[in-house]
């Protein structure tokens, strides 16, 4: 009896093993869309006064446990009932990141104004405005965590689903917490940032000194860092994209089979990014053209 225990105990360790190695694989295969995620949430956690920035990302965050606790069940019972419908999920995730990689790269080379209503934060408004204005943008930011929470689960679920049911759940449910908890951690130092290094500068009267110099380099450098990890996650969006189309495809993965994979991966999603963008810019000008 002592030795069976002892078997069941070896046998949980090397699952466990197991879990640990394939979750840091599939880490891995979603850290162009945490990438992503990390700027977005960055951006739409800033803009807020001091005191209301840490408030604001811990409801983004808990809305974001509450879109992994819809996600999760309805990924493992599609894996477990309709495995065929992870792959079409994984392509069509990947069409969606292709086109958001490449509308990105579009707006850069034609920019264009963006219709919002929303108001700026500030101490002159009223209470009640600022609570309005807080309550859309968190809003906005759990909807935008959806989508790329359905998309991190599927991507990290294509990896296992191979594998038994309960190695599955275990795997996607640590890289949906690994997710969650490591963008908003930090994007919480992200927005803290600026904030610290002002202490820093009010810290040092004379002007001078390396907390001094380096509490302007915070307060100078958060901007920058927000905008690097647009265009790092945009990269990033385009070659995960790329890659989900060349393992599940297998046209292109024989076509390309002797591209460097890097170069592949990154043709490959930009080519159907604009592509899908075409379309799209095409549908909606049919749309408007006809609502003249």
């Amino acid at each position: 009896m002592a030795s069976g225990f002892f078997a069941l105990l070896d046998d949980i360790g090397a699952l466990m093993d197991d879990v640990v190695v394939m979750s840091k694989v599939t880490t891995k295969k979603t850290a162009g869309i945490l990438g992503d995620d990390l700027a977005v949430n960055a951006e739409k956690a800033s803009g807020f006064m001091s005191s209301r920035e840490l408030p604001v990302l811990w409801a983004i965050t808990k809305g974001s446990f509450v879109n992994k606790l819809i996600i999760l069940p309805v990924a493992f019972l599609l894996s477990a009932f309709l495995p065929p419908a992870i792959k079409i999920i994984l392509v069509l995730g990947g069409v969606y990141l292709a086109f958001e990689g490449a509308e990105k790269i579009y707006e850069v080379f034609v920019p264009h104004a963006h219709p919002s209503d929303e108001k700026k934060v500030s101490a002159s408004l009223p209470k009640e405005a600022v609570i309005d204005i807080e309550k859309k943008k968190v809003k906005s930011a759990i909807v935008t965590d959806f989508i790329l929470s359905v998309e991190i689960v599927i991507i990290a679920l294509g990896t296992v689903v191979e594998e038994d049911l309960l190695f599955q759940i275990l795997v996607v449910s640590i890289v949906a917490i690994i997710a969650t908890v490591g963008v908003y951690g930090i994007v919480a130092l992200l927005v803290r940032m600026d904030d610290f290094g002002l202490w820093l500068v009010n810290k040092n009267q004379d002007k001078k000194g390396f907390l001094y110099t380096l509490g302007n380099l915070l307060v100078k450098a958060l901007p920058w860092v927000i905008k690097s990890l647009s265009i790092i996650g945009t990269i990033a969006l385009l070659l995960v994209s790329g890659g989900i189309f060349i393992h599940n495809i297998d046209f292109l993965h024989h076509i390309l089979e002797s591209w460097p994979s890097l170069l592949r991966d990154f043709i490959v999603g930009l080519g159907v990014g604009l592509a899908t963008l075409l379309i799209y810019k095409g549908v909606m000008f049919v749309i408007k053209s006809l609502k003249k």
